[in-house]
């Protein structure tokens, strides 16, 4: 294994930018959560997780120092968060947020693992993921015990195992379709379950946004993901299946920005980006065509919302420019 004295390679300057960001914007949000909390039980789980993302400011912070390398600026609570403002989420949807939130966190953490070779990097990102599990467990135990939790469509046990003999298993545009299987259900019932926490962040965003454009742009938002939620709903219920619960009335009627339209926006581009790569996931384990193809639609829908945000970030110049590779043709030309 690489020793901790070689150089950082790029995968892991980009694992450890992009977590100081993502973390960053989580201080932010859960401060301000922590101090409006009403729920002990639901203030204390947004503690803990705010302990983590401190404790990961600081040890990315130790490992940049080493390296000379420049700290991401990030967000703060000085700039970017009014602890003044009321709450604009309830403590039921901090909940919800916090499960969607965890389960990407695990997923990243992962990533980063899998693309490190420095001893150092590997040992600290598999500490972040077992944070991120142990956080995981206790907010799903919590919402169990309050009822909140939104479990995927059951299915019944079958007689016996079974193969495959027809090619119509795959078909999904003429005649008959065959039911959704467990993987295809379980992938639309979790991709659901993500865009209807953005749905709501975009109705709230929306809401005290001061931004003319930036709220529009939270508008257009929620009309695409609320119509891609019932798409997707529509798919489990020709099946007869449950879809995941809607939180949209988990908004206060607070008009008084608790965050700035910087951290609004580039949260919302930051869960949009990623939204895509989880519909193309969905679509890998589909098996119906036209299941695949729905993915791949709502992949391309969401592709250009989150690169109209990603411009919207450029004109307001909120959007922070991860460590580029050296231009070598400009550094000839100073010569």
């Amino acid at each position: 294994m690489e020793s901790t004295n070689s150089q950082l390679t790029s995968a892991e300057i980009a694992n450890l930018w992009t977590q100081y960001i993502n973390d960053s914007l989580s201080i932010c949000i859960l401060t301000h959560s922590i101090d409006k909390a009403k729920d002990d039980d639901s203030k204390a789980i947004l503690e803990y997780a705010l302990s983590i993302a401190e404790s990961h400011i600081e040890k990315i912070t130790e490992f940049l120092n080493q390296e000379n390398f420049p700290i991401p600026k990030g967000f703060s609570l000085e700039k970017d968060v009014n602890l003044n403002a009321p709450a604009l989420f309830t403590d039921t949807f901090m909940l919800v947020y916090m499960h969607v939130m965890t389960i990407l966190g695990m997923t990243g953490y992962a990533g980063a693992v899998a693309t490190s070779t420095r001893a150092d990097q590997i040992t600290y990102f598999i500490e972040c993921n077992n944070e991120a599990m142990e956080l995981f467990k206790r907010i799903v135990h919590l919402m169990q015990d309050k009822g909140i939790y939104s479990r995927p469509p059951r299915i019944n046990t079958p007689s016996e195992v079974d193969f495959v003999n027809n090619q119509r298993y795959l078909t999904g545009w003429l005649g008959k379709k065959r039911p959704l299987n467990a993987v295809e259900i379980s992938g639309i019932s979790f991709n659901m379950m993500k865009v209807i926490v953005k749905v709501v962040l975009e109705i709230g965003f929306g809401q005290v946004s001061q931004t003319q454009d930036v709220q529009k742009y939270f508008q257009r938002g929620k009309n695409l993901c609320e119509k891609q939620f019932g798409l997707l709903s529509a798919i489990l219920t020709k099946d007869e299946l449950a879809s995941p619960a809607s939180w949209v009335s988990e908004v206060t009627n607070s008009t008084v920005p608790p965050f700035s339209d910087k951290l609004m926006l580039n949260h919302i581009v930051i869960l949009v980006s990623s939204a895509i790569g989880y519909y193309g996931a969905g679509a890998s384990v589909s098996h119906r065509r036209d299941l695949a193809f729905e993915y791949t639609r709502l992949a391309a829908e969401v592709g250009l919302y989150a690169e109209d945000g990603a411009e919207l970030l450029i004109k307001y110049g909120w959007m922070e420019q991860p460590p580029l590779a050296d231009d070598r043709e400009n550094l000839a030309n100073k010569k």
